[in-house]
């Protein structure tokens, strides 16, 4: 039975063999790696990774598609995890001592980035992580200082990971075909961030990118002096998508000891 894609799950079914099978190549599935798919919808990247994993977890909202995968796969191979991904726990996942997680997923384009934070929170337990997303959300994952489509997300997460954009993936390969082009990220979680609280660096960076038009000297104001931001080696009147990552992360430090 045809299963008809669901508009608030964000469903877009990718069906193209040759981007499917680029995107396993980029992943590279080795058989005792501990992997977890989020939405494996009609399961086309799932067979694909199976064919190299010993065995894999899957995280799918869709009841009826949770049934589909139960009854199509072998419950020894294919572990079947039913519920939201923005929920999951996915520090109980059963990794071997000495492995970290793999993540992958065609992500819906709906939740992208509050998953991408959630995520973000376990970054220490992930080997790699490969997701299909929106190509406008990947160019800003992935956007240095000074571009136009740098910003809160930019920083909060190339603050936890290397990020890398490898190719992009037409409206074509999916069915039904979304109305804007997608991408395949690759992230990479740092061994050692530049050190700060979490928290205090995101209070910076949304104040930081709450007014992109002005100055970045009138963004923080009431937050750090303008000899505070010269302090640390930042131009007061440049605007905040011009400030790197690592002047982000000494605002954060300076606002742990103010």
């Amino acid at each position: 039975m045809k299963h008809i894609a669901r508009k608030r799950f964000g469903q877009n079914f990718l069906t193209d063999d040759l981007v499917l099978h680029n995107i396993i190549r980029a992943i590279d599935p080795q058989p005792d790696d501990t992997m977890v798919e989020i939405g494996p919808g009609l399961a086309a990247m799932t067979r694909l990774l199976l064919e190299s994993l010993k065995q894999m977890h899957v995280v799918e909202l869709d009841r009826d598609l949770v049934a589909r995968l139960e009854k199509t796969f072998d419950p020894k191979r294919l572990i079947v995890h039913a519920g939201d991904a923005l929920q999951f726990d996915f520090t109980k996942l059963p990794v071997p001592d000495g492995k970290k997680l793999r993540v992958v997923g065609n992500l819906p384009y709906n939740i992208s980035s509050p998953l991408l934070f959630h995520l973000a929170a376990i970054a220490p337990l992930v080997q790699d992580q490969h997701f299909m997303l929106q190509k406008e959300v990947v160019e800003r994952m992935a956007a240095p200082p000074g571009s136009k489509t740098y910003g809160r997300l930019s920083v909060m997460l190339q603050w936890r990971y290397d990020i890398s954009l490898l190719f992009i993936v037409p409206p074509t390969a999916f069915d039904p075909p979304p109305r804007v082009e997608s991408a395949i990220v690759r992230m990479i979680p740092l061994a050692q961030p530049l050190a700060c609280e979490q928290v205090l660096l995101e209070q910076v960076v949304q104040k930081a990118f709450s007014q992109r038009r002005k100055v970045i000297r009138n963004c923080l104001a009431g937050m750090f002096t303008e000899n505070d931001l010269i302090d640390v080696g930042i131009d007061p009147q440049g605007r905040p998508e011009t400030v790197g990552l690592e002047f982000y992360v000494a605002l954060a430090n300076r606002l742990a000891t103010a």
